[in-house]
């Protein structure tokens, strides 16, 4: 269904049909490069469309024409606040600037819309995003393993092997696993975790207590800070 709105932004055929998830300066920017190529297929517009702002889909925004409210509070794109209107009203508004209507407090009500340049909100979001991962410090879960009936150098060599990891800002998953009638006498793999335990005290604390998993005993040791 053709849109009185899109019409009125001057856009038609599969653009009018983009309107409601594509914002209308890109739009028209993608037309003009259209023409100066000598038409391409209109697949390609969605494919301009989806490289640039899809990841700002997964956040569930209304754009433009999917805003069918009665009445939303209007915010200016200087921050002005226009009052309340009809979804339409303020989607001419928005279109008149070639910028888009963009709701960003759903749950209020009314609901907050605000106009801004959608395309230019996409690349904001997603350098914050980059921002963000780059800031955040990714903590790992490396895995000890040992049987209850180790012998003391493989012993030393896991508890050199987890001190490594530790100092390095990793979390451990120390589990001690028990073989055939083994599983008879749990207290014996409790007994290696505890000198394990010991043996890493510097580098790192328990966060877990010792618990059955299965036929393993399992501990989780977070590092020290500093460490």
């Amino acid at each position: 269904m053709t849109s009185l709105v899109c019409r009125d932004t001057g856009l038609s055929g599969d653009q009018t049909a983009l309107c409601r998830i594509m914002p209308v300066q890109r739009i028209k920017r993608f037309s003009a490069f259209q023409s100066e190529c000598g038409g391409i297929h209109r697949h390609s517009l969605f494919i301009y469309f989806s490289r640039r702002c899809f990841h700002i889909s997964k956040q569930e925004l209304q754009i433009n024409e999917e805003i069918r409210d009665k009445e939303i509070l209007v915010i200016d794109a200087d921050g002005t606040k226009l009052g309340v209107m009809s979804a339409r009203d303020a989607q001419k508004i928005a279109y008149d600037k070639e910028l888009d209507l963009v709701k960003i407090a759903p749950n209020a009500t009314p609901p907050v819309c605000r106009i801004l340049d959608y395309g230019k909100y996409c690349f904001e979001q997603q350098k914050r995003e980059k921002e963000a991962k780059k800031n955040q410090k990714v903590v790992s879960i490396k895995e000890i393993r040992m049987f209850s009936n180790i012998d003391t150098h493989d012993f030393e060599t896991k508890v050199n092997q987890a001190i490594k990891f530790l100092k390095g800002g990793d979390k451990l998953k120390v589990s001690v696993r028990f073989r055939k009638r083994a599983i008879a006498h749990p207290e014996l793999g409790s007994e290696l975790l505890e000198r394990f335990r010991e043996a890493i005290s510097e580098a790192g604390a328990v966060d877990k207590p010792a618990k059955m998993e299965g036929r393993s005993i399992v501990m989780f040791v977070n590092p020290k800070a500093g460490k």
